[in-house]
């Protein structure tokens, strides 16, 4: 009886961080373990001098949020065995502030789809079922400002079709861990070749998707296949429609389509709210972010100067 709620409480602790938290983690740990046996430096406990060390190399190769993510796993990795995590001394938070400091942490964002991006790449998607899910799969990923992870999550039961549009029921997130879910309104498009509404309804049924996952992969032979896309297909769909629309493919990918909701709905003049209420963002510093970058131009005072 012991050794079952021993596993149970493994399980849960496992279940409060999601799997590519957890894969990240092991990737992670298994590099910081990599280090210490070439210098022959003992992981647990681990020093603040070889932490220290550790990240001071690291940031000639990684990115700050790499690094942080690797002092992240050293911090679990010592609580998992009841440790305190060298992490927290000030030799290794001087040492990243330091870190960040000179090599900065401002992230690579991927270019939004703006509105004209996504009817050149609807336009440009394939005949036949593929091409019908391309469509839907973007066009419901732009309306709804859907993360990749959220898109390929969907199942048709998480869509009902109204006389107003489609609602559809998000039940987990990458903000929403616990799985309490929210409701998103995808509202019918006025031209029909973009509407997010009619195209998803095409794809349906032309895939007799009745159950199970919404997008689904295909054959080569054109059938459609059980199993769902994943999230790197997102991004594939994404840059290969970006490339035959003539645009530069390798500034763009499966976060293009959220990104680009939230700029064009600021270029729009939507008001924060109704941006966030749509995206799920729960920082308006982020959602502000999208929404200078929108303004750039319709709300310039450069345009004011008569030049």
């Amino acid at each position: 009886m012991q050794a079952c709620r021993k596993l149970t409480v493994r399980e849960y602790i496992r279940a409060s961080k999601s799997e590519n938290t957890l894969r990240g983690y092991q990737s992670d740990w298994r590099a910081f373990c990599a280090w210490c046996e070439a210098r022959q430096l003992c992981p647990v406990p681990a020093s603040p001098e070889t932490v220290a060390a550790f990240i001071a190399e690291c940031a000639s190769t990684l990115k700050v949020g790499s690094i942080q993510r690797r002092l992240n796993a050293i911090t679990e990795a010592h609580k998992a065995v009841g440790l305190d995590s060298p992490t927290h001394h000030p030799m290794v938070t001087n040492t990243m502030k330091g870190i960040r400091r000179t090599n900065g942490t401002a992230p690579t964002q991927k270019t939004a789809t703006l509105i004209g991006d996504i009817r050149a790449m609807v336009d440009a998607t394939d005949a036949g079922l593929i091409g019908i899910r391309d469509r839907a799969l973007i066009l419901l990923g732009f309306a709804g400002a859907f993360r990749r992870s959220e898109l390929v999550g969907l199942d048709a039961a998480d869509g009902a079709f109204g006389k107003d549009g489609l609602t559809v029921t998000l039940r987990r997130s990458k903000t929403d861990q616990h799985g309490a879910g929210r409701k998103i309104g995808i509202p019918y498009g006025s031209n029909p070749g973009t509407c997010p509404v009619r195209n998803l309804q095409s794809w349906i049924e032309q895939a007799d998707v009745t159950g199970g996952p919404l997008f689904r992969s295909i054959n080569r032979h054109g059938k459609v296949q059980a199993g769902g896309l994943s999230g790197i297909d997102v991004a594939r769909v994404v840059k290969k429609l970006a490339d035959r629309a003539g645009l530069d493919a390798a500034k763009y990918a499966g976060h293009s389509l959220r990104s680009g909701h939230a700029t064009s709905a600021a270029i729009a003049g939507a008001s924060e709210r109704s941006i966030m209420n749509q995206t799920g963002h729960r920082s308006v510093q982020m959602v502000r972010r999208y929404i200078r970058d929108g303004s750039l131009f319709r709300e310039n005072s450069g345009g004011k100067l008569g030049l």
